[in-house]
């Protein structure tokens, strides 16, 4: 089992927006559980606010092996989803681990 651990922060200012960009990346994101083979869950889920050096979203998800994961970062449904958040975020941090 990998477990594929990634952390953004938000490149929106705007309280509004950044409620708006946090709303669709967890849609997005969240929509790719069943759609792609050997992902068996992700979840993402928001920074309480407390700290501003926090990163603001992360995802956490489970792939059956690496090749599962790997399989997940090359399909098209993921690299649609990737390319929107690139778009709106300004800092990314990501952890592959297995268990």
């Amino acid at each position: 089992m990998i477990r594929h651990i990634v952390m953004w922060k938000l490149s929106a200012t705007d309280p509004a927006e950044r409620v708006s960009v946090t709303q669709e990346i967890t849609r997005l994101l969240e929509g790719l559980l069943g759609v792609v083979p050997g992902m068996t869950s992700l979840k993402v889920t928001s920074d309480l606010g407390n700290d501003s050096t926090n990163f603001d979203l992360v995802l956490v998800s489970e792939h059956d092996s690496p090749e599962a994961l790997q399989g997940y970062q090359d399909h098209p449904a993921h690299q649609a989803a990737a390319q929107w958040i690139r778009a709106n975020v300004s800092h990314r941090a990501c952890v592959d681990s297995a268990h």
